[in-house]
């Protein structure tokens, strides 16, 4: 499976689970010293994208399981 981030680079998902629960964890974080602010604002972002797309592909995936039922 793969996707593009929010640059248009592929990213092959070998573990969609896996890869979802990361997306998750990284799109909470942040630095407590504000200086990174900006930084932390693009990562939250980028972090945001990729796991709507994840999120899009195991829909798809369970999408296309149920109808093979």
């Amino acid at each position: 499976m793969k996707i593009k981030d929010l640059h248009g680079k592929g990213l092959e998902i070998t573990y969609l689970e896996k890869a979802i629960k990361q997306a998750e964890t990284f799109k909470g974080y942040s630095h407590q010293d504000k200086s990174f602010a900006e930084f932390d604002k693009r990562q939250k972002a980028y972090w945001a994208d990729i796991y709507e797309k994840l999120f899009i592909l195991k829909k798809k995936q369970n999408e296309h399981s149920i109808s093979k039922d």
